[in-house]
């Protein structure tokens, strides 16, 4: 597939989201055809050219490549929790994931309203499992405070997600950590120049994949048989056509412990697609944008304009 073809059929989304989420309220989306469907390339809108590049190739090998392995025909899910405060707003977004067993709660700002948050997860989901994500916002002490006040106030929870934001702050974490919690890294694995180089050994017990920042699912792949831990597939906050690639990336993955955080379209008000949850879990389909949702959703020319520009630029860093 080359340039010209991208640009021919490029679309851009604006879709509306329920609650605020990494600052947004709007997720703009950008998605060509190939010829095994459409690829989604979604990076964030303040990502440089040469990290948006990986999120180009994954898009670029979910549009021409037809085949991947696939061990499992549906993926357990986790729901997740934006950073609010609003009772009624996590009592409705617990409802939209039906049958969900594990639920992923952002935190990191106030340890209080984070405290607060969880609970009231806790009352409306009473037998679910809890994650916490921090996206390296803490300190090394910071972490250490929180993981165990958290730890004390709440119980167990399955893990915490990035608590600090570089590979030695993990290390000082995990020597340090008196609580039996496990760490999964994300952004140090995603953020990584070359993921393949870091030595996560003492570092972290999980492992997040997000299918779109390390370059689609083959090289996913081989970082996951790479680093030989439990994984985790999580989103980049895709639309459902995205979705689908993360979603075979979980498939793909011969052992898979841990549900996934693919289930993110529950935050849209609207989607391109839909992938259905039933009983926590979400089957594995290919998804085509809905044109009507397309053309409902599309953005003004000049965004197209921004996206095809920026597309150019990161093909020229493809090489």
């Amino acid at each position: 597939m080359d340039l010209n073809q991208i640009l021919e059929t490029l679309r851009v989304a604006q879709l509306p989201m329920r609650s605020k989420f990494r600052g947004i309220t709007t997720r703009e989306v950008a998605l060509f055809e190939g010829p095994a469907g459409w690829g989604e390339f979604s990076p964030f809108l303040e990502y440089d050219d040469i990290e948006s590049a990986n999120w180009l190739k994954s898009a670029v090998e979910a549009a021409t490549v037809y085949n991947f392995p696939s061990f499992r025909s549906s993926i357990k899910i986790n729901g997740t929790i934006p950073a609010t405060d609003s009772a009624e707003e996590i009592e409705r977004l617990i409802v939209s994931y039906p049958g969900a067993e594990v639920f992923k709660v952002k935190v990191g700002t106030n340890t209080d309203s984070d405290l607060a948050r969880l609970k009231l997860v806790k009352k409306f989901a009473p037998a679910a499992k809890l994650r916490i994500d921090v996206n390296g916002s803490w300190s090394v002490d910071e972490a250490l405070q929180n993981i165990e006040r958290i730890y004390s106030e709440i119980g167990e929870f399955e893990y915490v997600e990035q608590p600090v934001s570089d590979l030695d702050s993990l290390k000082r974490l995990k020597e340090r950590l008196k609580v039996n919690v496990k760490i999964a890294g994300d952004e140090v694995i995603r953020k990584a120049s070359d993921p393949f180089s870091m030595n996560l050994d003492g570092a972290v017990d999980i492992l997040m994949l997000k299918v779109a920042p390390l370059a689609g699912i083959k090289r996913s792949l081989a970082i996951a048989e790479h680093h030989n831990l439990p994984m985790v597939v999580s989103s980049a906050l895709e639309s459902a056509v995205g979705m689908s690639h993360g979603l075979r990336l979980a498939a793909a993955l011969p052992k898979l412990d841990y549900a996934c955080g693919l289930a993110t379209g529950s935050l849209f008000t609207s989607d391109l697609a839909t992938h259905e949850i039933r009983d926590g879990a979400i089957s594995l389909t290919s998804q085509t944008p809905n044109l009507e949702a397309l053309a409902r959703f599309a953005a003004p020319p000049e965004r197209l304009e921004w996206w095809r520009d920026r597309i150019k630029r990161c093909w020229e860093v493809l090489g």
